[in-house]
């Protein structure tokens, strides 16, 4: 069993329940335990400033689901969440589900980069990441902690729903 990250996100159709969505269908793997969960995190959009605010979250799990055998799987759950990949990048997105680390491998291979080249410079990744393993090692960048203390975290925050929205 490896010990993989994944990154959830969500901008479009109610995002927290689309970051929860996301989450229990990881659980609900082949070969596959949800370890652990961060909370979920309100987040600015990267890359494309001009759309909706994000709610993110990073999972562990543990699985015997090969590189691109999960990579296969995550899609599939981001078409079933009605994911369509023809828009732009960095665009709003139903759900998003990226595999940051997948135990110490590194693989440079096309449509599956590990570890997931931004991760180190993402604050709504490192945020999430550092509440479930702060001490976790980033090949070639660092500690998470250690990241997370460079950038400019600010603009990530937990997400919290307001009760007078909730009644």
């Amino acid at each position: 069993m490896e010990k993989v990250y994944i990154g959830l996100g969500s901008n479009l159709a109610d995002p927290p329940a689309q970051v929860e969505t996301g989450l229990r269908a990881l659980a609900q793997l082949p070969r596959t335990r949800l370890a652990a969960r961060s909370r979920p995190y309100r987040s600015m959009p990267w890359g494309r400033t001009d759309q909706p605010t994000f709610v993110n979250a990073v999972a562990r799990l543990d699985t015997g689901l090969e590189p691109r055998e999960l990579l296969g799987q995550l899609l599939a759950i981001e078409r079933r969440a009605g994911r369509e990949r023809e828009g732009a990048r960095w665009g709003p997105r139903v759900l998003d589900l990226d595999i940051l680390l997948y135990g110490d491998c590194c693989i440079d291979e096309p449509g599956l980069r590990v570890p997931h080249p931004h991760l180190h410079e993402r604050a709504f990744v490192l945020v999430p990441l550092a509440e479930i393993a702060p001490d976790l090692d980033i090949p070639g960048h660092g500690r998470v902690a250690d990241l997370l203390a460079r950038i400019d975290a600010s603009a990530c925050a937990p997400f919290v729903v307001d009760a007078r929205v909730a009644e």
